[in-house]
């Protein structure tokens, strides 16, 4: 059987089996129907707070999230949230409500530290987004979090910092990728960022397609950008575009 702490950090593996979540979202219900759940994963070294060297698990996530929320942001109207993603079963609401949705569980039940709640994702997305993540941004830039520690059967004692850095902010990096191509936004990922997790990701590649929650491989130019290739091998297809709508 794969173990937690087999699995990447950002996988959504240990988003459903570390964090308590209602099977009645949508998100969920998209996940049972598609027969595994969302493969948005992005493994990350386990011996610092950050992919770039000397940022701090705070100023990455400020970073990471502050372009998320810009895309969030950038939602013009209602409709566009009903788009469909490049996630099978998601519209782009439900790539806010995954992340809205996962984490807060995850963190109070290993750290006891509690989110402010937010409004409903199926109200308004942007309020959901922003009450959850400035809280979390709250949280990384309190001194005091340094010397907490995340606790959970499944992954052992993690500094709550790493923690963050390694299961949700890898996340949410990923996740930008699935909201910009959605919305049609830019979807220009960090190429430092997306090398360093495909480099985690290949030496694992065997591991990960038989854990089942990892879709096939796509095939992708040996030349292509490694923002390319590191959605290929996840199982995103970077050609994905929005289907057309129905005449």
């Amino acid at each position: 059987m794969l173990r937690l702490d087999q699995v990447p950090a950002g996988s959504d593996r240990v988003n459903r089996v570390a964090a308590t979540r209602s099977p009645r979202t949508p998100a969920a219900r998209c996940r049972r129907r598609h027969g595994r759940i969302d493969v948005g994963v992005t493994p990350r070294p386990r011996g610092g707070h950050a992919v770039i060297e000397n940022q701090t698990a705070a100023d990455e996530y400020r970073e990471i999230a502050g372009r998320f929320t810009a895309h969030v942001e950038g939602v013009p109207d209602d409709a566009t949230w009903e788009r469909l993603a490049p996630v099978p079963g998601w519209t782009a609401r439900d790539v806010v409500r995954h992340l809205v949705e996962w984490f807060p569980p995850f963190l109070a039940g290993g750290t006891g530290v509690e989110l402010p709640p937010g409004p409903d994702v199926d109200a308004d997305p942007v309020g959901a987004w922003r009450t959850m993540s400035d809280g979390l941004q709250a949280v990384l830039d309190d001194p005091a979090s340094a010397g907490k520690v995340l606790t959970n059967p499944h992954i052992g004692e993690v500094a709550l910092p790493e923690a963050v850095s390694r299961f949700f902010t890898a996340d949410v990096f990923m996740h930008t990728w699935d909201l910009a191509r959605a919305t049609g936004q830019d979807e220009t990922l960090d190429p430092q960022r997306c090398a360093v997790m495909l480099a985690g990701m290949e030496p694992l590649d065997d591991l990960l397609r038989a854990s089942g929650q990892y879709g096939p491989k796509v095939d992708v130019p040996e030349d292509a950008d490694v923002q390319t290739r590191m959605l290929a091998f996840i199982g995103r297809d970077p050609r994905w575009e929005q289907p057309a709508p129905a005449s």
